[in-house]
């Protein structure tokens, strides 16, 4: 998801539950105060990044909007509370296949939206027909193309919504025929694009395909364990919990207050002075600091996600794939992890991380500034002469522009390459991205699901979430037909051939693999170390620590 994520904004927020960043020790009291008051009352105080562009379940693509659409809304199978890999009934209480293609799952009868309506099978089916729907533009539909005939639906070839293998055999049976088998679909179906939306009131704002309506923000109807209560933009996105939902019994916390801190220093103050729970991000000049002085709220761990450089190819000076391996080879990884980032991230030499089982990801070179040297030249411009003054996009984040000011000299010191920095807030940079008006900019993807296909999927042509230019007609043969591939060996080997082409044609640079590094307070309790991370909030409690 993401999902795409690792957004860390700069925006003028306001003060945080009358914080004051003073850091006498009477603020810091009044602060631990009032989370322990927060602790007492159930309200879970939430570093949620920044100002999410969405929460909207099928038009979402940001993480810290993720994190809290999974706590508005459910679909059929939800997230385990520990483990990434198991099913853990939704919406669905039981479901049964054939062959892994044609999937049958029956939904609780006691399942309701926030305004106590039912959930029914038609709702699931609504829903996958708006994600599929062209001018919706859900850039996250191309997930739904497992489905038989949802692709050519969603491309617009196909008009007649029945033909999709979308079924409601009745009001709590749901039937999906795929286009093939899928035996890991179950962990595909967690992603929040495949959750149900409240069709009466997507009507109501004006239909299926309209992309800007203001439900999210007017009337959120939702399935989840908690209900929208309040959004002031920049300032709180709060939660309550949702007396229809199905499991209300089991959801422990009152309110959840996801806060739009998008600066990592302020929110590591914010943290010190005792009003978060949950803090996102550590600066990582702190890092070392904190592990020497083995802080109790620390916390470090594996995560499946990578940070990476997209390349837009459309671009004259970075049409020639060679000129994109050079700008690569020039990058000095090892010391950007120790010098810049500084939380034991693994260098990335793939855009997939290693540990997932059974599969094993082809590397790229790593620096070679020689090779790098004599690449650039081949393509035409030898020592850097004749190549248009490069740009390098982030969305406004000290520790995105200290990469970039690193790989900035870098590329200047072994290539001759002169380069710019633009810095935008999220949403200018999201759209920038999309509209393939930059040069190099900043990306990161964490994985949906623990399996390569989650970061390979989208350099698909067309996809989304590819934003690159680059299309390669036979990438695109391997991912989809990696999709419905019944055997598990040809499955990961087509995947090992895709992603061997894009790591040949480089339309992206992968830099490093996240480590997840963020701060909890003791009192939350039900957070286990995920490797995707992703949360199911009604597991989560919060107990006065005595």
């Amino acid at each position: 998801m993401i999902f795409s994520v690792f957004s860390v904004i700069k925006l003028a927020i306001p003060l945080i539950l009358s914080l004051s960043l003073l850091s006498s020790c009477g603020k810091k009291e009044q602060g631990q105060l009032a989370r322990d008051q927060a602790t007492r009352d159930g309200i879970l105080l939430f570093g949620n990044s920044g100002e999410p562009p969405s929460i909207d379940p099928h038009l979402n693509t940001s993480l810290n909007g993720s994190r809290i659409t999974s706590a508005l809304v459910e679909g059929l199978i939800a997230y385990h509370p520990t483990d990434d890999n198991l099913p853990e009934p939704g919406v669905a209480e039981s479901w049964e296949d054939i062959d892994s293609t044609i999937w049958t799952f029956h939904l609780r009868k006691n399942a309701r939206w926030s305004n106590g309506d039912p959930v029914t099978a038609q709702d699931f089916v609504y829903s996958y027909r708006r994600m599929l729907t062209p001018e919706l533009g859900a850039k996250y539909a191309q997930l739904l193309h497992i489905i038989k005939n949802a692709r050519e639906y969603n491309e617009g070839n196909l008009k007649d919504f029945s033909q999709v293998g979308v079924k409601a055999l009745d009001d709590y049976t749901l039937e999906l025929t795929l286009a093939g088998p899928t035996p890991h679909l179950l962990n595909l179906i967690k992603h929040p694009t495949w959750s149900p939306v409240h069709s009466a009131t997507i009507e109501a704002y004006g239909g299926i395909g309209k992309p800007d309506s203001n439900w999210t923000r007017e009337n959120y109807v939702g399935n989840g364990p908690y209900q929208l209560k309040k959004w002031v933009i920049n300032k709180t996105i709060e939660v309550e919990k949702n007396p229809f939902y199905w499991d209300a019994e089991k959801v422990s916390i009152n309110e959840i207050h996801f806060l739009p801190i998008d600066d990592v220093a302020t929110e590591d103050q914010v943290f010190n002075s005792g009003r978060l729970h949950y803090q996102n991000t550590v600066p990582p000049d702190m890092i070392p600091i904190y592990r020497k002085e083995n802080d109790p709220y620390l916390r470090m761990e594996p995560w499946i996600a990578t940070y990476f450089y997209k390349l837009n190819t459309t671009e004259p000076a970075l049409s020639d794939k060679r000129v994109r391996q050079a700008l690569s080879l020039a990058i000095n990884r090892k010391a950007i992890v120790k010098r810049v980032t500084k939380g034991d991230q693994n260098i990335a030499l793939s855009i997939t991380p290693d540990g997932i089982q059974g599969y094993y990801p082809p590397k790229l070179d790593g620096f070679n500034p020689n090779k790098a040297r004599e690449l650039l030249a081949a393509a035409g411009y030898p020592n850097g002469k004749g190549l248009p003054k490069l740009t390098i996009l982030f969305n406004t984040s000290e520790q995105h522009k200290q990469i970039a000011e690193a790989i900035q000299q870098m590329w200047l010191n072994v290539l001759g390459v002169e380069s710019d920095l633009e810095n935008q807030v999220w949403k200018t940079f999201i759209d920038t991205q999309h509209n393939l008006d930059y040069q190099i900019s900043r990306s990161g993807w964490i994985g949906d699901y623990v399996f390569p296909d989650t970061f390979l999927a989208m350099f698909r042509s067309g996809d989304g979430n590819n934003n690159t230019g680059w299309s390669n007609a036979r990438y695109d043969e391997l991912i989809n037909g990696a999709i419905t591939e019944p055997s598990a060996e040809k499955r990961l080997a087509m995947l090992h051939e895709a992603e061997s082409i894009l790591m040949e044609d480089q339309p992206i640079i992968p830099l490093y693999h996240y480590n997840r590094i963020y701060r909890i307070d003791p009192a939350v309790k039900g957070w286990y170390p995920k490797i995707t991370d992703n949360r199911n909030y009604k597991y989560i409690s919060l107990q006065e620590v005595k």
